[in-house]
């Protein structure tokens, strides 16, 4: 059976053959390639007519050559819709630009543009007027923080961290193994075992003050599954419980609510007066609250009673604020 070879990776045999300098032919790059003579000759005009290489054929020698020393075929194929989605990528790189990872990132895309033909531009000047990306703001993250966690994690050692939580005046020291890296509306946290806590637990990246990768391997249990960790969860927190979550969408804010998938489980049902029911399961209610308050009163909690309570006190301490 004749393998698949992609014509792209025939071109890149030939330019590879022809730089060499040997004078191949049609013949001898067919019997090298299993391919036919016609196939050869195809990806001969090809490379000329659409590419624009420099290849020219020597009768004396009964060969092909470059009459341009320095010609080199880009080690990339790609079209107009490839380039499109390669500058929409770049555009919303901006979310990380407070990271280190954002740095790494425009330098792999610099690497790309450096591998395409001198006629392709990277950047359509009708996009760069007419296209823009607003992203979520990132935290601010030490590099060296990252790249120490990174390696940690990459290598499967204990690293001791300083994480200081919201409201805490010192970072405390922790023991963790890091398992995953999660990027979530913002920040990036590292989910571990942490040894203080003899618990999977989670710690926000940019919270973490100083970092030292220890000498002590660890190993991921074999249980461990993220997804299975975070469950139906909400946001970045979750827990053991689950709770059936119920609420209530006035008629203005129900075509936002239907327009947009908000959770892996969720169901909606329409009333007649407009409004909308988006019901979901969850394992932690914390930032469901503060997602179900940010819609003011176009949202009514109806459900679970723990989460009605929650809005209700969260609510009667805002009003101390505003004296009424």
């Amino acid at each position: 059976m004749t393998k698949f070879k992609p014509q792209h990776q025939r071109l890149l045999f030939i330019d590879s053959e022809v730089r060499k300098g040997t004078y191949p032919n049609c013949s001898t790059l067919a019997e090298r390639w299993e391919t036919s003579t016609k196939t050869i000759q195809r990806d001969i005009d090809y490379l000329k007519w659409q590419m624009e290489a420099p290849i020219a054929y020597d009768p004396a020698r009964r060969g092909y050559y470059y009459t341009e020393k320095s010609y080199r075929l880009p080690a990339i194929d790609i079209n107009e819709s490839d380039l499109f989605a390669i500058y929409i990528a770049e555009k919303a790189l901006k979310q990380y630009e407070n990271t280190p990872i954002y740095r790494k990132l425009v330098s792999v895309f610099e690497k790309i543009e450096n591998l395409l033909p001198e006629k392709v531009s990277i950047r359509p000047s009708w996009v760069e007027n007419r296209f823009s990306v607003f992203c979520d703001r990132m935290t601010r993250i030490d590099p060296a923080i990252w790249d120490t966690v990174f390696t940690a994690l990459r290598e499967q050692k204990t690293v001791l961290i300083y994480h200081q939580a919201p409201g805490w005046e010192e970072p405390m020291p922790r023991d963790i193994d890091p398992y995953h890296v999660v990027s979530y509306q913002g920040e990036w946290y590292v989910v571990g075992f942490c040894h203080y806590k003899e618990e999977v637990r989670t710690f926000g990246m940019s919270r973490i003050k100083k970092a030292k990768i220890l000498d002590r391997h660890f190993e991921i249990p074999a249980g461990f599954d993220f997804e299975k960790l975070a469950g139906s969860h909400f946001g970045i927190i979750w827990g053991d419980k689950e709770y059936k979550v119920r609420i209530r969408f006035s008629a203005n804010h129900a075509p936002y609510i239907k327009e947009r998938d908000w959770h892996p489980t969720q169901t909606t049902k329409e009333n007649k007066d407009g409004s909308v029911v988006l019901s979901f399961k969850t394992n932690h209610l914390f930032e469901v609250k503060r997602w179900a308050l940010s819609w003011g009163a176009g949202a009514r909690v109806l459900g679970p009673k723990e989460l009605v309570g929650e809005v209700k006190e969260e609510i009667k301490r805002t009003r101390t604020y505003y004296n009424f």
